[in-house]
């Protein structure tokens, strides 16, 4: 390497880092924004290739191995910036490679009000996979249920709707209607079932392992003293925003998993349209069932800090409606609780703060 390639990596401000499957693509600016790094490395070099540069701000987008490229370069004195994808966009100029991609990235990295994706330890990391596991289960498993259900209609059975309801009458229909099905898809049904009664169980191992976690872990157990919020919804919010330090307040992260109304606001006149849903559609599912939850037991409402405001929205506002808006105050208290070390129940006071 020549002394002046040394002298132009040691300008280097900012890295731009296009992350691949196996190939990343650097692009590096100096402080008065001058191109001093443009270089492919494969992920196996990731660490040889920066022990040659000098700490920096590298930015990277949000994607499957952003956390843990991020906590390898922290490690080495870097300041790593995971950004979403959504934030990179208005800075690509030219047609789409990898090379104008990093490019892009590192001018979106110098931004001072840009807002980044917070590091995810490697506790969070397991835990998030623990709950896309459970999620792809559940998923199969009422696909199952389903086709199961398909089938009988196809010979003229109808079962009602539910997993209730579809465990405790199917096999007795089988019985009791085995005339009307044939042999064949009688084995069919029955062999859908045995693969039903298999993913029940992997969904019991994973959720108790799951809740077994929700009760070692502090945070979690503070966030199950929420009215709707048990071991799923708790351990969920832990592995996805930690401890809320990525957000300045309640409300940022309520909007941030999707429960505000989307705003197309001009020349004065603000317009507010249904919920905006970015962010995890698994966590914001999870909440609005939460609100449900809640709302189907009107005898309990009283005894919640927030009662008197469900009381009277209840009286004017839709059903479903209201349950978003409950499901973005118990976002709000679940902020106040991760941020301040305490249950709901302890300091009514310092969660009302998020409210």
């Amino acid at each position: 390497m020549s002394a002046k390639t040394r002298q132009d990596f040691s300008a280097v401000a900012v890295i731009g880092m296009d992350i691949g499957k196996d190939v990343f693509h650097l692009v590096g600016f100096s402080s008065d924004g001058s191109l001093v790094l443009r270089q492919k490395i494969k992920r196996l070099a990731l660490v040889a290739t920066f022990q040659t540069l000098p700490p920096c701000i590298v930015g990277m987008e949000a994607c499957l191995s952003a956390h843990f490229v991020s906590r390898t370069l922290r490690r080495m004195g870097f300041e790593p910036r995971i950004i979403p994808a959504i934030y990179v966009k208005p800075f690509n100029k030219g047609q789409k490679n990898d090379y104008n991609d990093a490019e892009a990235i590192a001018e979106a990295a110098l931004r001072p009000n840009l807002r980044t994706v917070s590091e995810k330890s490697q506790d969070q990391l397991d835990l998030q996979a623990l709950h896309r596991v459970r999620s792809r289960l559940v998923s199969r498993r009422t696909a199952t249920i389903n086709q199961i259900r398909a089938f009988l209609i196809e010979q003229g059975i109808t079962i009602r709707k539910g997993l209730r309801a579809v465990r405790n009458s199917l096999l007795s229909v089988l019985d009791e209607r085995q005339d009307e099905i044939s042999p064949r898809m009688r084995h069919i049904i029955l062999d859908l079932h045995d693969d039903w009664m298999r993913l029940d169980v992997r969904i019991e191992a994973v959720s108790d392992e799951i809740e077994g976690i929700g009760q070692s872990e502090a945070h979690c157990r503070d966030l199950r003293t929420i009215p709707g919020v048990g071991p799923i919804i708790s351990t969920a919010l832990v592995a996805a925003v930690g401890k809320g330090e990525a957000f300045e307040s309640g409300r940022d992260m309520a909007a941030w998993v999707g429960l505000v109304p989307r705003q197309y606001s001009t020349g004065g006149r603000t317009t507010l349209g249904r919920i905006s849903k970015p962010g995890s559609r698994y966590l914001r599912t999870l909440l609005i069932q939460a609100a449900k939850i809640i709302l189907m037991r009107p005898h309990n409402w009283p005894g919640l800090s927030f009662g008197a405001w469900l009381a009277e929205a209840d009286l004017r506002m839709h059903r479903n409606k209201l349950a978003v808006a409950l499901a973005n105050k118990l976002t709000r208290i679940a902020w106040a609780v991760l941020r301040h070390g305490r249950g709901f129940d302890a300091r009514m006071d310092t969660v009302a703060e998020a409210l």
